[in-house]
């Protein structure tokens, strides 16, 4: 009899939470029409959102036992500026300080526990692990002039020699403070807070008018 109540507590759960997932709506829905008219084939720039990615706020210093406890879950914890580190199922952890890190991970490639798991690799030690899910979102800009929309308004230096594949740094975009990560040499993931997205997706999309082909003028 305990087992049937288990098993149906559990369904319940899981009808409860694929009904939330349903109903979810990220901060910039209401623009992906706008973003799909940059993906052409032409385009020499696109924007995407990726939306609900699992996001967790890591303080802890990498060399105590907390953070090796922590680094054996995620993979590793970068020691080093610009430094981002790769796990299983996809999860990268990416430094924003000495003791201060964000992991990012693509929700479907979880089973919805990491935040609890590294809350229990921490354990007495000094640190916090925060489940940032729902605190920003993630924008990716490719092409051969996503770099060139970019420079518009960061005042980073984006050029390949001092920004390489696989960085990721705080800076500003339109005076948003955000997390840039070059993930490959043409392409960038953004991560503003939510609560900016639609002034930051709009503010990338006036950004690379000159770039898409149906903002093009041919003078003949």
């Amino acid at each position: 009899m305990v087992n049937t109540i288990e098993s149906t507590d559990a369904q319940i759960t899981d009808v409860h939470q694929t009904h939330l997932t349903a109903r979810r709506h990220s901060p910039a829905e209401h623009l992906w029409a706008e973003f799909a008219k940059t993906a052409s084939a032409e385009a020499r720039v696109s924007l995407r959102e990726i939306p609900f990615q699992v996001m967790v706020g890591i303080r802890v210093d990498p060399l105590s036992e907390g953070g090796r406890r922590i680094g054996a879950v995620t993979g590793g914890l970068p020691t080093a500026c610009g430094q981002v580190t790769a796990g299983v199922a996809g999860m990268a952890v990416l430094w924003l300080g000495p003791d201060e890190f964000l992991l990012v991970a693509e929700e479907e490639a979880l089973d919805g526990t990491l935040a609890a798991e590294l809350v229990a690799a921490l354990g007495d030690g000094a640190g916090q692990t925060v489940d940032l899910s729902s605190n920003r979102t993630t924008f990716e800009l490719a092409g051969p002039s996503a770099r060139a929309v970019l420079e518009k308004s960061c005042a980073a230096d984006l050029h390949p020699r001092a920004f390489s594949t696989g960085v990721a740094i705080a800076t500003v975009i339109g005076n948003v403070p955000v997390v840039l990560w070059k993930t490959e040499n043409e392409t960038f993931r953004v991560f503003p807070r939510a609560s900016f997205a639609d002034y930051l997706g709009r503010w990338l999309l006036d950004g690379m008018r000159e770039f898409t082909v149906a903002e093009s003028t041919t003078w003949h």
